[in-house]
């Protein structure tokens, strides 16, 4: 009779450096040098890094094996699309800000810091949690704020964002509330490794 198992720290270490690095190479932000330095930063005792150093590129050759079938516009290059019409209309957009929603809000900030007060009302941004989520599971989490925060006029912010998305063709779920982030429930992501730079 076979033995089970057992799941070791090892394995959950190991497990956990490989969805990393899964994510960062089909989220399309990433080289593999970065994600060759990112392996560097998180291998600790235990992890087996000549496994985790070969899938970085063994993951490339999948993904752009799998790019060869997609569509041809894909959700990212909509979303890329809504975000420029949105940058033209006084929301600042922003892709993979930071890990956190508080990263994503000083980032937001700093970028608005760099333009005239006027240029922007509000802004929106997705970040690296986010991108984690709609790599290894679909869909896509939006946040956003007006550039003086909480104030009422963020639902305008909102309401402008919701709009431009469905013109875009993406179908949301979100309750109308400034509690609550916008929802791409079925947004797929999939981002090409010649759009990564």
């Amino acid at each position: 009779m076979n033995q089970p198992h057992i799941l070791t720290l090892d394995d959950d270490v190991n497990q956990y450096l490989l969805d990393q690095i899964k994510t960062h190479v089909w989220g399309g932000f990433s080289s593999p040098n970065d994600i060759q330095e990112m392996i560097s930063d998180l291998l600790e005792d235990g992890c087996d890094e000549k496994r985790l150093r070969k899938s970085v590129n063994i993951e490339f050759q999948k993904k752009l094996y799998a790019e060869e079938s997609w569509p041809k516009i894909t959700d990212i290059d909509r979303l890329n699309s809504v975000f420029k019409t949105l940058n033209e209309n006084g929301i600042l957009c922003s892709h993979n800000a930071g890990y956190t929603t508080s990263d994503g809000h000083e980032i937001s900030h700093d970028l608005l810091s760099d333009h005239p007060d006027g240029d922007f009302f509000g802004y929106c941004f997705y970040h690296g949690q986010d991108l984690e989520c709609a790599v290894l599971r679909g869909g896509l989490y939006l946040a956003y704020d007006h550039v003086n925060g909480d104030v009422p006029e963020k639902i305008k912010v909102a309401l402008i964002i919701q709009k431009e998305l469905e013109k875009g063709g993406f179908t949301l779920d979100w309750d109308g509330t400034t509690n609550t982030r916008l929802c791409i429930p079925n947004f797929d992501w999939k981002h090409r490794t010649s759009s990564q730079r």
